[in-house]
């Protein structure tokens, strides 16, 4: 049952978490506009068009500055009741500082879950619309593709693409299948090959079979092991088509993991990507439990603002962390589920070492 200490202590928490969340968001709007107002206005953007485009950024912005924000909340909120030695009179109490701490926990959890749910099904969507604002409307680049049952679809000059896997990075697209079309949308030729990457200015494809139809005959066959091959797109129109891991949710991203694995691709990057969704929502959580210890801290050594200028180093290192583990996750040099983790697990065995030594 929650008392009223622990109604006190989520309000105080909450008042500076929204505080902090709407500070930041602010903050990191005013950053993102002063980079985008070039491309605004070159392009000759419209305050419609401005104004959507960062209106469907917010939720990006936001699942990146919870776990910041439930930091600093649970720092300011303790180091505030320990100024004002509340702390000390919930001691004389007898209630632990440890009890103390679970209203914030608990709230720190529910906020995981928000954070969950939120980049689950709010920012791909989200994203993909800040995208389509971005080039589709703002740069006014033409959309000719689809990402439909996890394969591109794309339609050229008198040709029509489909791809099983496109790799953005290294501009090399697999699973390769191009149909030539003549006027009367009549099957002229058609390609496919094992796979096709972008050198020199110039599309390189590898394992070819090349069919070429022919009115009242049968269809002429060509296998060719390399051929450069001259084609009008190149790899920046795939890549407005390609739905990178940001533009999908953890079961979307799972399934097209599993449907990669099954044609014999390496799945590695998204696979990684896919674990540090999870990892990520939950991290809210032990920084809370950082947060908490820290401000605590200066009960013994009297150095408020060195303790939460501490915690805040430590909070903001996990992004570091986590990117540098991401990053050996996604090229195999780490399995994707321990380098998603391993952050997370580092900053847990502080956390609860910290935790474990607050003076009761």
């Amino acid at each position: 049952m929650m008392t009223i200490l622990d109604r006190y202590i989520l309000k105080e928490f909450f008042i500076f978490f929204l505080l902090l969340l709407v500070s930041f968001t602010g903050l990191f709007l005013i950053v993102e506009f002063f980079e985008r107002m070039r491309m605004f206005l070159s392009n000759h953007a419209s305050f419609y068009q401005v104004a959507a485009y960062f209106f469907y950024r917010l939720p990006f912005m936001v699942s990146q500055i919870i776990p910041v924000a439930v930091l600093l909340a649970s720092l300011i909120t303790y180091s505030t009741l320990s100024r004002h030695s509340e702390i000390v009179a919930m001691k004389a109490s007898g209630i632990s500082i440890h009890r103390t701490a679970m209203p914030i926990i608990a709230a720190a959890s529910l906020i995981c879950f928000l954070a969950f749910f939120i980049g689950e099904f709010i920012t791909p969507k989200a994203n993909q619309k800040v995208d389509y604002i971005r080039y589709i409307e703002v740069q006014k680049k033409e959309t000719r593709g689809t990402f439909k049952q996890n394969q591109i679809w794309y339609r050229g000059t008198n040709t029509i693409y489909n791809f099983k896997y496109f790799d953005p990075e290294n501009n090399i697209i697999k699973g390769i299948t191009i149909n030539h079309l003549d006027r009367d949308f009549n099957l002229t030729m058609r390609i496919d090959a094992e796979r096709a990457q972008w050198q020199d200015d110039g599309w390189l494809f590898y394992n070819l079979l090349i069919a070429r139809y022919e009115e009242g005959g049968f269809p002429i066959l060509e296998r060719i092991d390399v051929r450069r091959i001259n084609l009008p797109e190149k790899p920046e129109d795939f890549k407005i088509v390609q739905k990178d891991a940001d533009k999908m949710g953890y079961m979307e991203l799972k399934k097209f993991v599993r449907k990669i694995r099954s044609e014999g691709y390496d799945a590695t990057k998204y696979t990684a990507d896919m674990h540090g969704k999870i990892a990520f929502s939950f991290v809210s959580l032990i920084l809370a439990v950082i947060g908490i210890s820290f401000s605590l801290k200066p009960e013994r050594s009297g150095g408020i603002a060195l303790s939460i200028g501490i915690g805040i180093a430590i909070g903001f290192s996990y992004w570091i962390i986590h990117a540098f583990f991401m990053s050996l996750g996604r090229s195999g040099s780490l399995p994707p589920l321990l380098a998603a983790w391993l952050a997370n697990i580092i900053l847990s065995f502080a956390a609860l070492i910290l935790f474990a030594r607050v003076k009761t």
